[in-house]
Formats: structure tokens, sequence, C-alpha cells
């Protein structure tokens, strides 16, 4: 196997909303984001994945010293063979893969954030700075792209903690912030039972009224010069915000299950962006 064909498998088994709008991208730039999020999947799968907490930090420490070999001209892996190429083209720096892994590395010493601006330090980095990789790759020209870029893949990762907070309990973690449970009355052992009350509901609701803040705050930082070219992120932006409003829906029964969007529709999202340019 290539190194092109396995991040293209490793993206594609993902399920990933992301996958759908990279389909629209020119081949040199799909192959670029095709090999950065299989790089992103790589590091976050050793924290999912790995069972013992000691091998999971070994792990992401060679991580750490695969990337700065790569960028030395020594990859290894099949990932980073396949990244390096591309990293000139689209200005992808080490620090950039660094931060990634860093902020995998915090969840194997934190399971829970005091306030928001704790857990903004987490997006930023496992977010944040795939949302500017990103918009790099999708050929971003304006400086002012990345500051959308920033706030716009921390309002996937919000959309992602909202999904995720039943299936996060079971790993024994609580990324809501703990200031925000108790403003709510919520308890964190009601999370990790996995227990619905009103009180519940009201602390998701206000979880999601911030993901729609920063959608907007995104949306309206995009430079308008740069708005076709970022057309990628606004497909995911419309697959991740309908998945946000399904969860709204549900009255955020997240507890139990996950919800989510079919292939199809996530398909229909990202083409009806970039045939028609709407969300």
């Amino acid at each position: 196997m290539t190194p092109e064909q396995y991040v293209q498998n490793k993206a594609a088994a993902s399920g990933s909303s992301f996958y759908y709008a990279f389909l629209f991208l020119p081949r040199a730039r799909r192959a670029a984001i095709t090999a950065f999020y299989a790089f992103c999947r790589e590091v976050d799968d050793v924290v999912d994945e790995v069972s013992d907490p000691g091998v999971a930090a070994s792990t992401l420490a060679w991580w750490h010293g695969e990337v700065a070999k790569s960028y030395s001209g020594q990859p290894t892996h099949p990932v980073m063979k396949a990244l390096m190429p591309c990293v000139e083209s689209f200005g992808i720096e080490q620090r950039h893969l660094q931060a990634v892994i860093q902020g995998c590395e915090m969840d194997l010493s934190q399971t829970r954030y005091l306030d928001y601006p704790g857990l903004q330090g987490y997006c930023h980095l496992v977010a944040g700075v795939v949302g500017e990789v990103s918009a790099l790759i999708f050929g971003q020209t304006q400086a002012a792209t990345t500051a959308y870029a920033h706030k716009l893949g921390q309002a996937f990762q919000l959309t992602n903690i909202i999904r995720d907070v039943g299936e996060d309990a079971m790993r024994g973690r609580i990324y809501l912030p703990m200031s925000e449970l108790q403003q709510f009355d919520v308890k964190a052992h009601e999370i990790l039972k996995r227990t619905y009350s009103d009180r519940f509901t009201a602390l998701m609701k206000f979880q999601a009224d911030r993901a729609h803040a920063l959608y907007d705050e995104a949306l309206a930082l995009l430079p308008a010069v740069d708005r076709r070219p970022q057309k990628p992120g606004l497909m995911m932006a419309s697959i991740y915000r309908t998945l946000l409003r399904e969860i709204e829906i549900s009255h955020f029964q997240v507890l139990h299950q996950r919800i989510s969007l079919t292939p199809l529709r996530k398909l229909w999202l990202a083409w009806k962006v970039q045939a028609l340019g709407r969300m």
C-alpha cells in the first residue's frame, strides 16, 4: 500500500464530515488535506484506542519525534510520507503538527476543565490550529482568513463536544466546563451515569447557543475575496451546524446515543454549498 492509499483509506474510514468537503477539491489540495486529516486521525486515535495511558503517552512522544524527523527529511510513517511533499506548497509548519499532538496529550492528563477559558486552550490546539492549516490548504489569500478559520475550528470542536457527551462520559471525560455545570446545578456524576434532567437540557442549550455564536462570528470574519477558495470549510460548517440543529431538535438526547447525519445528507449539504453557494 502506498502512503497516498494509506491516508485515503484512513480519511474515508473515519466517516467524518470533513471527508465530504475534500471531494470537491482539486487533486493537489485534496491530497494535502487528506494527508493532514489522516495525521490528525492517527494522533487522536492514540488517545481513544490505546487503553494504557503510559503506552499512549509513549506513542504520542514517538509522534513528536516522527514529525521532527520528517521536517528534517526522514519521514518513516506512511502519513508523514504522504504529507511531507505538501508542506512547503501549502505553508504547513512543524509547529502546527506539534500543536495537534500537544492537544491530544492533554486528553491523557486532563479529564475536566474548570471554566470555558481553560476549554478554549484545549480547543485551540485540537481544532483552532487544524482550522488554520485547513484554510491554508484550501487556498487562503488574506491574513484575516486565519481568524475565521481558527474560530470555525473551535465551533466544530464545541459541536463535537456536545454530540459526544455520552461517549466521553463512558471514558470518564467531561469537557463541559465545571463552572457551567455548577451554574446549571448539574452534577458530574449525573453525566457520568448518563442521567437526563431539565437542568442538563438547559446546560446543553447554553453550550449550543455558544457554538451557534461562534459559527456566526467565524462567518462574519471571512473576507469576501476568500469565500470561494474556502468553500470546503463552508461545506463543513453547513454539515456541522445542521448536526447541531439535529441535536437541538432531539432535546439533547446525547447521553445514550451518538446523533449523526447520513452520508447522503452530508453529501447533499456539501454539494449545495459547492454548486449554489448556500449553507
